[in-house]
C-alpha cells in the first residue's frame, strides 16, 4: 500500500515503525561509504600485472625508447587499441597521463585564455560564457565550469539524450559555448545518447561559431548486460553536418585498469588536435609513455580490453543487482522512489518525493553511511526537486553495500513519513 493512500493515523503508525527502526540503525554503529565510483580492491587486482610491466629489456615501442622526453601525442601502439573503441581516427587521437578531468580542465582554460581554432577571440573576452547542463549530470564537470566563472544552464538528460528542444533554444544565445554530455551510461542516470540525438546536436545551428560537444566518453565500454552498447559516431556526424570542429572527445582507462595510474585520450578534428598540441607542448614535454606501453602490452588490442571488462563485469554485476533488489523490496510498494537500471556505467539515480533528499542524506550520515550531497549532479550543487540521489555500489564490498542499502530505504521511508505528516 502507497503512503499516499494511507489514513492520518496508519501513517503515523507507519511513521513510528519506521522512526524506530532507524534508531535501531543508528545504534549498528555503521561505517559505511557508497558516496564515489571508485573501482574496489578486487577491481584493480584484476591489473596487478602493470606493475611488472614493461620488463626491463622491453622498453622500445616502434623505435622509440618510451623512457625519454617526448612523444606529446601518445604511443601508436596504444592510441590504434582505443582508436577502435571510441571511434576515433587514430591521427585524430592523442593518449596522455592518468586523468581525463586533466584533458577537460586543460580545453576550456586554453579556450579562456587563447579561444579555438573557429574562436572570434578568447572565450574570456566574451561578456558572458555558458554551459549546457543535463542534469541529473557529472558535478565534476560543473566544478570546472564553477571554478571558471562559466555560468551553467541545466537542462532535463532524458532517457536517449538532453532535452533537445531546451538545448535548440539555448544555443541561439552567442554566449553558449558548449554542453557537457556522457554520452554512454551516463553519469549518474545511465542514460545513452540516441544515434538521432547526437545526430541533432551534430547538426544544430548555433550562434556561436565555435560551439563544443564535450563528449565525455567515460563508459564506453563499461556494460553491466550481454548488450554492448555503442556510443553514436559524434565525431563522423559532426564532420558530416559541416561541423567537423564541434567535438571534443575524451576518455580514459581509470575504470578499466588503475585507477590512479591510468591512461586518458582525447580525439577531435584535425584542427582541434593540433590546437591542443600546440599548447600541450608548453605544457608538458610529453607523457608517461612507460605507463602507456605497459597498457599496450597488457590489453593487447580492443577485444583484449573487452575480455578485460567481462571480469569487470562479473564483479560489479552482483553489486548492481542487489542495488535494484533491495530498493525494490523495501521501496517498491510504497509509491516514495523511483530508481534507475542501468545497462552500463557506475551509478544508480534514485528519485525520492521532492523536498526530502537532503534530509534523506543528513539522516543515512547520522546513521553511520555517507551519500554523495543531495543536488551534487545539478549545476551550483542545486537540485531545484531536492530530490536526487546519486548511488555508487562500485567500491564496498558486497555485505557492505547491502547493508548500506538497508539503511538508505529506512532513511527515505522515515523522510517519507515525516513529509506526508507535515
Amino acid at each position: 500500500m502507497t503512503i499516499d493512500t494511507l489514513s492520518r493515523a496508519d501513517l503515523q503508525e507507519f511513521h513510528d515503525h519506521q522512526r524506530q527502526a532507524y534508531d535501531a540503525l543508528k545504534q549498528a554503529g555503521l561505517s559505511l561509504d557508497i558516496t564515489r565510483g571508485k573501482p574496489s580492491a578486487e577491481q584493480l587486482d584484476l591489473s596487478t600485472e602493470l606493475l611488472t610491466l614493461p620488463g626491463a629489456d622491453d622498453y622500445r615501442a616502434g623505435g622509440v625508447d618510451v623512457r625519454n622526453y617526448g612523444g606529446n601525442t601518445g604511443l601508436p601502439e596504444l592510441r590504434s587499441i582505443f582508436a577502435e573503441l571510441l571511434s576515433v581516427p587514430v591521427e585524430q587521437l592523442v593518449a596522455g597521463d592518468n586523468a581525463s578531468l586533466s584533458l577537460m580542465h586543460d580545453t576550456i582554460l586554453w579556450s579562456l585564455v587563447h579561444g579555438n581554432p573557429d574562436s572570434p577571440r578568447p572565450w574570456a573576452a566574451e561578456e558572458k560564457v555558458t554551459f549546457i547542463c543535463p542534469s541529473p549530470g557529472y558535478d565534476r564537470h560543473f566544478a570546472i565550469c564553477e571554478h571558471y566563472g562559466i555560468d551553467m544552464v541545466a537542462v532535463d538528460m532524458l532517457d536517449d539524450g538532453p532535452d533537445m528542444a531546451a538545448v535548440r533554444e539555448l544555443v541561439k544565445d552567442p554566449s553558449v559555448k558548449g554542453i557537457w554530455l556522457v554520452p554512454t551510461y551516463s553519469n549518474p542516470t545511465g542514460a545513452v545518447i540516441s544515434e538521432a540525438v547526437a545526430a541533432e546536436l551534430a547538426a544544430l545551428e548555433t550562434a556561436a561559431p565555435d560551439f563544443r560537444i564535450f563528449w565525455d566518453n567515460a563508459y564506453a565500454v563499461h556494460h553491466l548486460t550481454d548488450e554492448q552498447v555503442k556510443t553514436a559516431d559524434i565525431l563522423g556526424l559532426c564532420a558530416s553536418s559541416g561541423h567537423p570542429d564541434r567535438p571534443l572527445i575524451y576518455a580514459s582507462t581509470s575504470k578499466i585498469t588503475l585507477a590512479g595510474a591510468g591512461v586518458s585520450f582525447f580525439g577531435s578534428s584535425p584542427a582541434n588536435i593540433a590546437w591542443y598540441l600546440g599548447h600541450a607542448a608548453v605544457r608538458a614535454i610529453g607523457p608517461d609513455k612507460v605507463n602507456q606501453w605497459r597498457h599496450a602490452r597488457f590489453l593487447r588490442d580492443a577485444e583484449g580490453v573487452l575480455a578485460h571488462m567481462e571480469r569487470h563485469r562479473e564483479i560489479l554485476g552482483p553489486k548492481f543487482a542487489a542495488v535494484d533488489e533491495i530498493l525494490s523490496a523495501r521501496l517498491g510498494d510504497h509509491g516514495v522512489a523511483t530508481w534507475t537500471q542501468p545497462r552500463g556505467g557506475y551509478f544508480v539515480s534514485l528519485d525520492v518525493p521532492d523536498g526530502t533528499a537532503a534530509r534523506v542524506v543528513q539522516l543515512a550520515k547520522e546513521a553511520g553511511i555517507a551519500l554523495t550531497p543531495a543536488g551534487a549532479a545539478f549545476p551550483y550543487g542545486q537540485d531545484p526537486r531536492d530530490r536526487h540521489i546519486r548511488i555508487a555500489p562500485s567500491f564496498p564490498p558486497l555485505e557492505e553495500l547491502r547493508a548500506a542499502m538497508e539503511g538508505l530505504c529506512t532513511c527515505v521511508l522515515l523522510a517519507a513519513a515525516e513529509k506526508a505528516l507535515a
